[in-house]
């Protein structure tokens, strides 16, 4: 890693989660997936190590670290699972990171303890079946009522929402969701309200069975005149959407180091295979056309890294990081999907096989290039930076 000019600390971190993720995460990713059960004691672990508070400050528990810290451990998990890095992803920056970002002091001093130490998830509750990509086009509503009384009043909460990771584990403590509550000038006033789990009128509907990341907790969410006290509201009412379209800029990062780490797994398992399968006599490495292919398959992981490192770094130092984002996140989803078909055609048939981590990844990368922002998104982000959009 010093070619890509990490401190001592930084060195130490990744060295430290990638060997976690070695020796404690890889013997328990074939099964996680088969089953379609999210680990908990590995989630456990993940919290005694404090990789959930590695970009707070310490006085909510946090490890005092930055972004690029998280980054590091999160590219480091996803070498070689993507659903328990995608876990700890969604738990930091969707789950925590708006609470420290938008929450007044008493949601911080309530909330953030138990998120940073890997004791309590969260869910960020945005997508919908009709607001996917257009997350402006939010039909969930928030109606405050009872306000006027003086006993404090509460929002009355209708909708649904779809695709929302770790909002159904048995440390799930809440949602955070976008909800319609008015209209200024005739456009719609979305609002981010935390609705905890076991609130009455929230249901978490079944699991998914989806083709990747089978170990992610996801679920569907509704909601039926669901109520909560009026100061679950997140942020400034109205400024949700804006806020969680700055959530997303960060998260864009944190998938493209979970992305370099997949293409990276990939490129490991490939060169490991190649070098001890025999094909006609000879290892699968002396090809040149194989040779060729982990070429490639390293260049990406390469220019992916530098990507995110880049827009890490950026983002930490409080300079505008929103372009370098998305273009890391266009990148190394690229790479970690252009990896896992390279390195399963390596594999032969037994990439095809889902013992084999190239068989996960290639199940698993996909959804790189749809989740926190489509490529497609990502290019308009890219074209409006350069004033063509």
């Amino acid at each position: 890693m010093d070619e890509y000019d990490l401190n001592d600390d930084e060195r130490e971190l990744a060295g430290m989660v990638r060997a976690f993720a070695d020796e404690v995460v890889a013997p328990r990713s074939y099964e996680a997936d088969r089953t379609h059960a999210l680990p908990m004691d590995v989630v456990a672990q993940m919290g005694e190590l404090g990789l959930f508070g590695l970009p707070f400050p310490e006085e909510y528990g946090g490890q005092g670290g930055d972004y690029f810290a998280l980054c590091l451990a999160i590219e480091a998990l996803g070498r070689v699972d993507q659903s328990i890095a995608i876990t700890l992803e969604a738990g930091v920056s969707l789950g925590a990171m708006p609470v420290f970002r938008f929450g007044t002091e008493q949601q911080k001093q309530e909330l953030l303890p138990d998120l940073l130490a890997g004791r309590a998830l969260a869910g960020f509750g945005l997508t919908e079946p009709e607001a996917g990509s257009d997350a402006g086009a939010t039909r969930t509503t928030a109606r405050l009522v009872g306000a006027a009384s003086g006993d404090g009043g509460e929002w009355v909460i209708n909708g649904s929402k779809q695709f929302i990771t770790n909002s159904g584990t048995p440390i799930t403590r809440f949602v955070t969701v976008t909800a319609v509550t008015g209209e200024n000038d005739g456009r719609k006033e979305i609002s981010t309200i935390i609705v905890p789990n076991g609130t009455p009128g929230f249901t978490v509907e079944p699991g998914y069975d989806k083709v990747g990341w089978r170990a992610s907790d996801t679920h569907p969410l509704t909601f039926q005149d669901a109520r909560v006290p009026e100061g679950n509201l997140l942020g400034e009412r109205g400024r949700g959407f804006a806020s969680f379209l700055h959530i997303l800029d960060e998260g864009r990062i944190a998938i493209a180091a979970l992305s370099t780490g997949a293409a990276e797994g990939c490129l490991e398992a490939a060169v490991d295979y190649a070098a001890k399968r025999t094909v006609f006599g000879e290892a699968l490495s002396t090809r040149q056309g194989i040779q060729f292919l982990l070429a490639r398959m390293k260049q990406r992981v390469h220019v992916s890294r530098l990507a995110w490192h880049h827009a890490a770094r950026l983002r930490d130092a409080g300079k505008p990081f929103k372009t370098a984002a998305a273009i890391a996140k266009l990148t190394a989803s690229d790479a970690a999907m252009d990896n896992a078909r390279d390195a399963t055609q390596v594999f032969g048939g037994n990439g095809f096989m889902n013992e084999y981590s190239v068989a996960r990844h290639y199940r698993d990368s996909k959804i790189l290039e749809i989740g926190e922002g489509t490529s497609e998104v990502q290019l308009l982000v890219i074209a409006r930076a350069l004033g063509i959009a």
